[in-house]
């Protein structure tokens, strides 16, 4: 929900697409320097209660926004500093999240794969969901008292992390340094000797850094012109459907074809797509190509989380999925401000089509790379200890 409500929120506030692109950038701000951090508080402190303390706090920043446009008028600056607090501390709930998946799959009687398939399309599952429930609720109740069902959607998720039980190895408060800093380094040099891992967080960084700002900012400003936003909600919603159903199909697909072919044909199907999408025609067929984007999206995060999983020690388990919410984090800071500014400057067509020749090419380029047998190589693999 968040993921409309703010855009949209910055839109009515200023009228600017540059604005709206400069409210993601700014609140991706704090994931950059915290998200690794965090990751590695959550190997010291578990995984469990880190993502239960992550939702809890989110809540609360993300109600102060209504609650403060009762008594004063939130302007553009205001609404940057409210939301850069639940930026600080939301990026901990996902990372907690991903790293807890082995702990609970076992128990369970569930492969890696399919407890990861499940993870991703119930994620997927609430970007199919939020954007609709957000696209009515606006209209319903205003684009800020949305921010009240934002709120307790977020206690929601507390709750259901709070009752889980599982048995975690860390959780100790043990630091392999003594330094949280250089902790946190040893992770990052983890990545870099892990050829599969770097691998894969490579292609999320490509599409974090230029698909991000297509959905961000980009539809956005085409549907805010159209004054249409329950059509952005469906858009938005039929993609992120589709992808549940690549998620959920991931296990039975990777039984039939290698880590490499998946991600071959997922990057196509995606760079395709977007491409077609970018030519802005009818809604009802925007619908069909979102819809084979996510679909094409769905069978690869669930493949990455498996590969980490299967590759990263436990005890930096924590650190390396803190990296990778971090470069979902960076990716559209370092361009959302200027597709934003080229939007108000040129318009929307010009510029998704140029994003979407960037994304195709990108997506050839991931696609036909020779590393991509380092994925390969980890599917057989036990989750590291």
């Amino acid at each position: 929900m968040v993921f409309i409500a703010l855009p949209w929120l910055a839109l009515e506030i200023t009228g600017s697409a540059a604005s709206a692109g400069a409210l993601v950038a700014l609140t991706s701000i704090p994931g950059i320097f915290f998200g690794p951090i965090l990751g590695t508080l959550i190997d010291r402190i578990g995984r469990r209660i880190s993502g239960f303390i992550s939702e809890v706090l989110t809540a609360l920043t993300i109600l102060l926004i209504p609650v403060v446009h009762s008594s004063i008028e939130i302007s553009f600056a205001l609404l940057v500093l409210l939301a850069l607090g639940r930026a600080i501390v939301s990026p901990a709930s996902s990372t907690a999240r991903k790293s807890i998946i082995p702990d609970v799959a076992g128990p369970s009687g569930l492969s890696l794969e399919r407890a990861n398939s499940i993870h991703e399309a119930v994620f997927a599952t609430g970007f199919a969901i939020g954007p609709a429930v957000a696209a009515l609720f606006i209209g319903l109740i205003g684009p800020f008292d949305v921010f009240y069902v934002v709120a307790l959607f977020s206690t929601l998720s507390a709750a259901a992390l709070f009752f889980v039980r599982t048995k975690e190895s860390r959780g100790d408060g043990v630091s392999e340094t003594g330094s949280l800093l250089q902790d946190t380094i040893l992770g990052a040099k983890t990545i870099l000797k892990t050829p599969a891992v770097l691998l894969g967080l490579s292609f999320v960084m490509t599409l974090a850094m230029i698909y991000l700002p297509t959905e961000m900012v980009v539809l956005p400003a085409h549907f805010n012109a159209l004054d249409y936003a329950e059509g952005l909600g469906l858009l938005i919603s039929t993609m992120a459907g589709a992808s549940v159903v690549g998620a959920l199909l991931f296990e039975r697909l990777q039984k039939t074809f290698k880590y490499s072919t998946i991600l071959k044909f997922g990057f196509i199907g995606l760079g395709s797509s977007v491409l077609l999408m970018s030519l802005l025609p009818p809604f009802w067929i925007l619908l069909i190509l979102g819809a084979v984007l996510g679909f094409s999206w769905g069978p690869l995060m669930p493949m990455l989380n498996t590969v980490i999983q299967r590759v990263i020690p436990e005890n930096m388990r924590g650190r390396v999925f803190g990296i990778e919410m971090t470069i979902w984090g960076a990716g559209p800071t370092l361009t959302a401000v200027v597709v934003g500014i080229a939007v108000d400057g040129v318009g929307v067509q010009p510029v998704y089509f140029v994003l979407a020749v960037i994304v195709l090419a990108l997506s050839v380029f991931v696609s036909f790379n020779k590393s991509n047998k380092q994925l390969d190589a980890a599917r057989d693999l036990a989750p590291a200890a």
